[in-house]
């Protein structure tokens, strides 16, 4: 026999978990009891915060559900926050927590970090919540967990264990159940009207978010099968880089709105049309297109927008259909250059509405992917994330996230860069983040050097909160609170035993970045800006 929390590690190993993120507590004691010895690495935050966030961060790099470990009460609420950005962005992330005895739950006792109803309070976020109210309860919840967080649409889960329960003991598990069926084929009708509809285009456009980044491969044989731009929102970016019919801007730009306009056909892949990407602004300049042609995994998610056709699946399979329904070669030559012509046009004219000032903060998120090809890219929400959010093609699919759309949390950079290393030792990992969001996580950078994670930091240091201060002026507003002394950065690193510099151009930041490589352990630079 084992405990219900050895045979909780038993079963997340079963499921392919080999890294889990979280602080112990009294109240998750038994919990940790298995993981001496298992399979699975234990990564531990300064913030419970930050267990989210490196959860987030290793499942947007590795693909696979990231895993934190916290306790009952404040362990849970410092975690809410990185599972609503997981919501908001469909990123699969199982939280497992304490929670109070059985008997003592939703009396109001004043037991040790209670909570009225801890559950109910998950699952206003979470795609699923459990509680596993005995060990014979234990089993089904992981895989029913499994299953929600990697079936349709992604997102988080919770699954609370009461304290006297985790010691109880537990049958050894079973055989994991079958995993969850792969995804559908997508129905031929629809796939065969959306064929004929982008068939008889003259001017199709691929319009491709986050669903569609694994799919890259089969976009952009789509795209040169039809001869069509394809606009990337910012979850997408990476796909077709440096392609000719890639346009890689926001489509809040005036020019991707008069691409979509002049579009006889629109094919949206994995995009929930959200205003962080679409309205940026709030002009309400974006209208839905009326032969459009939605692909979305989410069925709820497709009922929510108008189109011409819906389909409910997959992106990378609804596209291999859609090309083997097309069949054939590319279309005619002429096709496709009309499409390279449009995609030319509207990619100088989206990049000609950043303003001079945005101009400049691309150039430094361009000089740390040409530095460091092939990297990813982690940002928080600062002044040159929104830019390249706006503008930007990287060279990677899927090495490009960041926070500053959706729910846009604060602090997110540096903890889910973190686990995007762990998650992919071998690549290259920058965090970009600004002087005021990384103040909020500061300490991580102690969990970097912990976990032996060589993320490279870099701090835009422009000394306070420059995007909400300008906001304010903007709106005839006197700023107030926006200037919070930030510390010295590279003091900070050196208490930490990490190395340092400060750079003062753009141009300086390739050298620095080789250099910061070369130690192979976590780094930071200070961009500092005027």
């Amino acid at each position: 026999m084992t405990t219900v929390g050895e045979s909780l590690i038993r079963l997340l190993e079963a499921q392919g978990v080999d890294t889990v993120f979280g602080i112990p507590g009294v109240h998750t004691v038994e919990l940790y009891r298995g993981l001496t010895g298992s399979g699975i690495r234990h990564v531990t935050p300064r913030h419970e915060q930050g267990a989210g966030f490196m959860a987030d961060g290793f499942a947007r790099a590795s693909g696979k559900p990231g895993v934190a470990f916290v306790i009952t009460g404040p362990g849970l609420t410092n975690t809410l926050t990185a599972m609503a950005q997981a919501r908001a962005d469909s990123v699969p992330m199982l939280v497992v927590s304490g929670v109070n005895a059985r008997a003592t739950l939703g009396k109001g006792l004043g037991h040790l970090h209670e909570l009225p109803d801890q559950r109910g309070l998950a699952a206003k976020v979470a795609l699923r919540a459990f509680r596993v109210e005995s060990p014979e309860e234990l089993q089904p919840a992981v895989e029913e967990a499994f299953a929600a967080m990697t079936a349709a649409r992604p997102g988080p889960v919770h699954i609370e264990i009461p304290t006297d329960v985790m010691a109880l003991p537990a049958a050894p598990p079973r055989p994991p159940a079958a995993p969850p069926s792969p995804a559908s084929e997508p129905p031929r009708e629809k796939i065969a009207q959306a064929a004929a509809l982008l068939e008889n285009a003259k001017r199709p456009l691929i319009l491709a978010g986050g669903g569609a980044k694994h799919a890259a491969k089969a976009v952009q044989a789509l795209a040169e099968r039809l001869g069509a731009p394809v606009a990337l929102t910012t979850n997408a970016r990476g796909l077709l880089h440096a392609h000719p019919l890639g346009v890689p801007a926001s489509p809040s730009f005036k020019a991707v709105r008069a691409l979509a306009a002049e579009s006889d056909a629109v094919l949206a892949l994995g995009t929930e049309f959200g205003p962080t990407d679409f309205d940026m602004y709030g002009d309400g300049g974006w209208t839905f297109p009326e032969n459009l042609v939605r692909v979305d995994v989410d069925a709820e998610q497709l009922a929510r927008r108008p189109a011409a056709v819906a389909i409910p699946a997959d992106a990378a399979l609804a596209v291999q259909a859609l090309l083997e329904a097309l069949g054939g070669a590319r279309q005619g030559r002429n096709a496709g250059e009309e499409g390279e012509r449009r995609a030319a046009r509207a990619r100088a004219a989206a990049r000609l509405e950043l303003s001079p000032a945005m101009q400049r903060q691309l150039e430094a998120v361009e000089a740390i992917r040409d530095a460091l090809p092939n990297s990813l890219i982690v940002g928080d929400s600062t002044q040159p994330v929104y830019a390249a959010n706006l503008f930007y093609d990287h060279d990677r699919p899927g090495g490009w996230f960041n926070a500053a759309t959706g729910y846009g949390a604060l602090g997110f950079g540096l903890p889910a860069a973190i686990g995007a290393q762990l998650a992919l030792p071998d690549a290259s990992v920058v965090c970009l983040s600004g002087d005021g969001g990384l103040q909020f996580v500061l300490a991580e950078l102690g969990a970097a050097l912990d976990a032996d994670a060589p993320v490279i930091t870099v701090v835009w240091n422009n000394r306070g909160y420059r995007e909400i201060e300008e906001s304010m002026r903007g709106a005839g507003v006197e700023p107030v609170g926006v200037s919070p002394q930030p510390p010295d950065f590279s003091a900070i690193a050196a208490a930490y035993g990490m190395g340092s510099e400060r750079v003062e151009t753009v141009q300086a930041l390739p050298d620095a970045l080789h250099r910061a490589k070369k130690t192979g352990r976590p780094a930071l630079i200070e961009l500092l800006m005027p």
